[in-house]
């Protein structure tokens, strides 16, 4: 329905951290300290998937996950709380414009969606993506985060551990 290409991954959305390292046990060490620290929040993170878990979500890198725990509250969060957890990617065509209220959803999506919650009009930003699977972290999407300040928590929580 997005248009979007096979290869491109799409993120998993838990609940809440403890879920989240639950559903990809091997985000140990490092990445768990980071996902601790930097999750509920607004970023997606791209982690080490050793297991390659998730082979349909991780597109052309199946060593590589992305993941978010968001802050978030309506019907949105309430439904993140029953299920647990999603595959999730914004309601648009691939490389469109992200919607900000249902309405903004193209109509083609819509119609082949299985449910829609209207969480009415969306707040922010879309979430900074943050590739913390080499040697240095690497700001992939700036979002809600600007990249220096992101690059700064990440430092800051690598220092902590």
């Amino acid at each position: 329905m997005k248009r979007r290409p096979p290869e491109q991954p799409t993120a998993l959305l838990a609940r809440d951290v403890e879920l989240l390292l639950e559903l990809v046990p091997e985000l140990r060490g490092r990445a768990a300290t980071l996902v601790r620290a930097l999750l509920p929040g607004p970023f997606t993170l791209i982690l080490p998937n050793p297991g390659e878990r998730y082979r349909w979500i991780t597109g052309s890198t199946p060593d590589k996950i992305g993941v978010r725990v968001p802050e978030f509250a309506g019907p949105g969060a309430e439904v993140l709380a029953q299920v647990g957890a999603v595959v999730a990617t914004s309601a648009n065509h691939h490389g469109g414009p992200d919607p900000r209220r249902l309405e903004d959803v193209p109509i083609e999506i819509r119609a082949g969606a299985a449910a829609i919650v209207d969480g009415g009009d969306l707040p922010g930003t879309p979430s900074t993506v943050l590739d913390l699977t080499g040697e240095e972290p690497r700001v992939v999407r700036e979002g809600a985060v600007s990249a220096a300040e992101a690059l700064e928590r990440v430092l800051a929580a690598a220092a902590s551990s």
